[in-house]
């Protein structure tokens, strides 16, 4: 038996805990499904022999998924943040939640068909932020503000204008 993970995100499904993690692990890189546990016993979410809970990795990151049942909805308060190296990785991700019954939102953040929230953020932008010329920073994050899926090549020119 292996030692369990000290600090677990848990993340609350209605009932499709397993195909959420499933989906992470086949889109996401160090990502895969681990044990699966099942309700011993009927309970309120599930019936005896059911998955109630599944244990998982998503680029690194130990989450246990419990199907709660319904009535618990995740929202922006909690998110994945993808840091990303070029756009056809920034759009590969993007296009694998959206794709998949997800829905866009703004400024790279976007939600999977479960109610996950992701931020798809590509290094360019964190740098941009950083820039110590405040208005190289203002300028990224003014062409940030009107996108949803981020666009690289519109922030490197917002980086490099001299307006």
């Amino acid at each position: 038996m292996t030692q369990p993970a000290k600090n677990t995100i848990c993340l609350w499904f209605d009932r499709d805990a397993e195909s959420a993690a499933r989906f992470y692990a086949e889109t996401f890189p160090d990502s895969f499904v681990g044990e699966v546990h099942r309700a011993p016993a009927d309970n309120p979410s599930c019936k005896e022999g059911e998955v109630l809970t599944l244990e998982f990795t998503v680029m690194g990151i130990p989450c246990i998924g419990l199907n709660g049942g319904r009535g618990v909805a995740h929202n922006w308060a909690f998110s994945f943040q993808v840091a990303t190296q070029d756009q056809a990785e920034t759009d590969r991700y993007w296009n694998a939640i959206v794709s998949n019954g997800g829905e866009e939102s703004q400024c790279g953040w976007c939600k999977d068909k479960w109610g996950l929230n992701w931020q798809i953020t590509p290094v360019a932008l964190t740098q941009a932020f950083k820039n110590p010329d405040r208005a190289v920073a203002k300028r990224a994050f003014e062409v940030m503000m009107n996108m949803s899926k981020i666009d690289i090549a519109a922030i490197e020119a917002a980086v490099h204008s001299n307006a």
